[in-house]
């Protein structure tokens, strides 16, 4: 047996002794992202189902929140940028190989979608802002031709929506050198992850009783297949290779164990499941907690993911780390 010891005086504090890359910044951005995706599918639907009268803030008001969801996302990603001042070589190529060269020309395909929505449902959905609006020069008519084309901007909207959601999974599942990231479950996981997202955001904030319990009823649907993915995630990792299983442990029985299983599956999945079956068949009980606890489980998604991510590698070396070696190199 040929034994190797490596002996290395080297101290990245984000590096060593662990991969500490991506913090909440990124986890924050890719929960957003997906919440965005959600909103733009779901307000598009509605309109090309004609359902505008029943559920009025999904089709009229909810398309206004798209931008302003995914700018705080984008402030929280500027925020984890080491050299913040190169941001705009994204948009000087295209890297076809590159997920996050798609996913940055994505983003930009989005607002100009977003805009022409708000355009087309403004006038709907914030009638008092719209008047006030139309006393300045060119926007009346920006929203009559918006509102002629609402049709066309919501059949661009889903196929829209559902790159920037599945773009977020991509983002990780191409890092072929975290076995938890590497697997093609994950860009459906957080497309259905923002769907869910979306539609606790809807049952939230609309007014009529109808659309909260419409929606509430969708997201059960949603949370119930959210399970399902979940369950192909875990069977494809416990079928898969020495360093699948190695890192499936991190959350059978290791550090992550209670962030995914009670966190994640128990608050943010199970329990708003049951709330939200228990009113279906008994009427209003907990209205709020269901949603609130279905878009934090969407944050701790990915936030687990992204730690457990970068805590599982193919290189699991015993690390006995002493960055005191580098006081004695000088």
């Amino acid at each position: 047996m040929i034994e190797e010891v490596l002996v290395t005086a080297r101290y990245n504090a984000h590096v060593d002794p662990s991969l500490e890359i991506w913090t909440w910044e990124v986890a924050v951005y890719l929960f957003l992202g997906g919440l965005t995706a959600g909103i733009m599918i779901f307000s598009a639907v509605v309109h090309l189902l004609k359902k505008q009268r029943t559920l009025h803030f999904a089709a009229c008001q909810l398309p206004l929140w798209a931008p302003i969801v995914l700018s705080i996302g984008m402030t929280t990603l500027f925020l984890d940028l080491e050299h913040k001042l190169y941001v705009f070589r994204f948009y000087t190529t295209l890297q076809h190989t590159s997920p996050m060269s798609w996913g940055s020309w994505i983003l930009m395909l989005v607002y100009p979608i977003c805009i022409l929505m708000i355009l087309a449902t403004f006038r709907s959905g914030y009638p008092a802002f719209a008047t006030r609006l139309e006393k300045l020069p060119m926007v009346t008519t920006l929203f009559d031709l918006a509102e002629k084309r609402m049709r066309i901007f919501a059949i661009m909207s889903i196929p829209t929506g559902m790159a920037l959601g599945i773009y977020t999974g991509i983002l990780l599942s191409t890092f072929s050198a975290r076995p938890i990231w590497n697997t093609t479950i994950l860009c459906a996981l957080f497309l259905i992850s923002g769907l869910s997202s979306a539609a606790a955001l809807i049952a939230i904030s609309a007014r009529r009783v109808e659309e909260r319990h419409t929606f509430s009823r969708l997201d059960a649907i949603i949370i119930t297949v959210e399970l399902l993915l979940i369950g192909i995630l875990i069977i494809g990792l416990s079928t898969g290779g020495r360093v699948q299983l190695d890192g499936l442990k991190l959350i059978m029985g290791g550090e992550y164990t209670v962030a995914f299983w009670g966190f994640f599956v128990f608050i943010g999945l199970i329990v708003p499941l049951m709330l939200e079956l228990w009113q279906m068949r008994y009427g209003r009980v907990l209205v709020m907690l269901a949603p609130l606890l279905v878009m934090t489980g969407g944050y701790m998604l990915r936030h687990v993911t992204l730690e457990v991510g970068q805590a599982s590698t193919w290189n699991n070396y015993n690390i006995q780390f002493e960055p005191q070696l580098l006081e004695r190199l000088h």
